[in-house]
């Protein structure tokens, strides 16, 4: 699509300015006089910090012990006070923050690579060196971040800083010429695309920044007319493992660097090849890329979830919103815009890509001013990914079906998230921080990506084992205006072991009333199914109570059992309390009912 769309195009390729707003056409945008003040106080924050000091020992303890936050926590910091310190300067412009600017570019720009430890590798799923090569930088999504923010903060003070030193932009564009433009023209990444390989969020994210670099640096018209072709390849590899429906697979999570991020590369070449990309705004598919966010949402800040997504996501904002506009959806802006207006880090303080931090301040007067309300939520289906979602005034379900192939898989083909009056009753717990171990063999020993800690059975103790073989089949889906109802067949999710000749789920929402979850079973093994749940329940003679929100009435189960498990990890604990619940519901014969009011 994006190759075939640009191969013809004859015209001068533009630089692209990121003070404007996509849509607004070259004219640069100012910052509102009130947000100025608050840019400011960021920045006199950081210029009162100090700037992290990164070991060897800090890059080399991914390799040693699995870790990766500690270095990632020193490594981030020092771009958000480049940022802020970079965005004060450029809102104020009286040349207090230029010397730690100047301090911060230099800091980054002798750090060894770019690159984090856990992907400091030459190919997909290679090792991990343990620390990085100068010689022979690795393009991994934080190198091309890294050079976006760089290219960005030269973009808005370039003159300023030039004054004290010219020396320093030079550098600067030297650094990110031999890191990032010469490794991603000389040397084939796996997250380029190559075929029928399945790509991922790295595609569009990287690509996204490698085109933000090229073109907002004065870099030559030779350089952009190499790097185009590839870029365009690249986002063409990502878009055909999207199916028309635009789901995500990788989770809300991974929509921002994903479907978010194809946005930022559409805005960017549409900038600098103009009229290029009017026609692919108006595809279909982009638009249910755009608008999968909205399906997701249940209330608050809390999503359904699967894969390595959690259910609380930060709320909607800027990108969002000029990606509805982009692709002409209404529901997608109104839903943004609400959010924006409830989000006290509307203008992303915590966001390490500087662009994206320009877009939320200089979009900020147009998305207040935008006065239609976020559309009623409604029943979707997502086909491509095999996810069924279903709701009325109390409930809101979901139920994956897919396969246990995807990228950022947890096995959890069949399993149910289900919520009502907005609060979280049977629950994804999502993901740990991540180790070494998430990303390896042993992934499936974690247990948050094991289907007996989700909302599934298991037999004899056999869990759903991991890849594309392991799917749903037969799923169906019904809606009208009295009830939803979901079923399908997740026997093949399991191994051979598990002896499940078929375990058909059906799933019924009947409006206003209640959620009915049927299981019938056919296997050589007793099944046990698992319900997770953040409420503490209470089985009493055929009625688990969960609290005072809830009860399930349950038919055709042995003794129930709870299990307690504690809840230390942080990435967690930003969805979940310190204690979450695992009830164990041993079938009593071939049917178990589960009545949910």
């Amino acid at each position: 699509m994006f190759a075939e769309r640009l191969s013809g195009f004859q015209g001068s390729l533009k630089s692209f300015r990121p003070d404007c707003l996509p849509g607004a056409g070259d004219q640069p945008a100012v910052p509102e006089e009130r947000l100025v003040e608050k840019l400011v106080l960021a920045g006199e924050a950081a210029l009162a910090a100090s700037w992290p000091q990164i070991r060897a020992y800090d890059y080399r303890e991914y390799g040693l012990n699995g870790n990766r936050s500690r270095f990632e926590e020193l490594y981030f910091r020092r771009r958000l006070m480049l940022n802020d310190l970079a965005l004060a300067e450029w809102a104020q412009g009286q040349g207090r923050f230029l010397d730690a600017i100047i301090d911060g570019l230099i800091l980054i720009l002798e750090e060894s690579g770019w690159q984090l430890p856990a992907h400091n590798s030459y190919e997909r799923g290679g090792k991990r060196l343990s620390l990085p090569n100068p010689d022979d930088p690795v393009v991994d999504l934080f190198a091309a971040e890294t050079a976006a923010i760089l290219s960005t903060t030269l973009y808005l003070l370039r003159d300023r800083l030039d004054a004290l030193d010219p020396l320093v932009t030079t550098r600067v564009e030297r650094e990110i010429h031999r890191r990032i433009f010469k490794p991603y023209l000389d040397r084939h990444f796996w997250w380029m695309g190559r075929g029928d390989e399945r790509m991922n969020n790295w595609t569009a994210w990287i690509t996204q920044n490698v085109l933000l670099a090229a073109f907002t640096l004065p870099t030559d018209d030779t350089l952009r007319r190499a790097i185009l072709p590839k870029a365009l390849s690249s986002l063409d590899a990502f878009l055909k493992d999207y199916a028309e429906d635009g789901a995500c697979e990788e989770g809300v999570v991974y929509y921002r660097h994903a479907g978010l991020c194809l946005f930022g590369a559409m805005t960017i070449l549409d900038q600098v090849a103009p009229g290029a990309m009017a026609p692919l705004w108006q595809e279909p598919k982009i638009r249910n890329m755009a608008e999968y966010i909205c399906h997701m949402h249940v209330g608050g800040d809390y999503y359904f979830n699967f894969a390595d997504s959690s259910a609380v996501v930060p709320p909607c904002g800027a990108r969002e919103y000029l990606f509805g506009r982009a692709v002409g959806s209404g529901p997608l802006m109104g839903f943004a815009a609400a959010d924006f207006a409830r989000d006290e880090n509307r203008l992303m303080p915590k966001e390490w890509n500087l662009w994206y931090r320009l877009q939320a301040i200089l979009a900020a007067p147009e998305i207040g001013r935008y006065g239609r309300p976020a559309p009623a939520k409604a029943d979707h289906y997502f086909p491509g990914i095999g996810l069924a979602i279903a709701r009325d005034d109390r409930f809101a379900l979901a139920v994956k079906g897919g396969h246990n192939g995807e990228s950022h898989n947890h096995n959890d083909v069949g399993s149910i998230t289900l919520y009502k009056d907005g609060q979280p009753l049977l629950i994804d717990v999502g993901v740990e921080t991540y180790t070494a171990k998430t990303f390896s063999p042993r992934r499936y020993e974690i247990w948050t990506m094991q289907s007996a800690y989700h909302n599934l059975p298991s037999f004899g103790g056999v869990m759903q084992a991991d890849g594309q073989q392991f799917s749903a089949r037969d799923m169906l889906v019904r809606s009208d205006m009295d009830e939803a109802e979901i079923s399908l067949d997740i026997a093949g999710a399991y191994p051979a072991e598990a002896e499940v000749q078929s375990y058909r789920r059906r799933v019924r929402l009947i409006r206003g009333r209640h959620v009915e979850i049927q299981d019938d079973y056919r296997g050589a093994r007793p099944a046990t199914l698992c319900l997770m749940t953040v409420l503490q329940p209470r089985p009493d003679r055929g009625v688990i109570w969960l609290g005072q929100q809830a009860e399930i009435r349950v038919e055709g189960a042995s003794a129930i059992t709870v299990e307690e498990i504690e809840i230390n990890d942080a990435r967690l604990r930003q969805s979940w309390p310190d204690r979450l619940y695992r009830l164990l519901v041993p079938l009593a014969g071939s049917t178990l009912t589960l009545t949910i009011s």
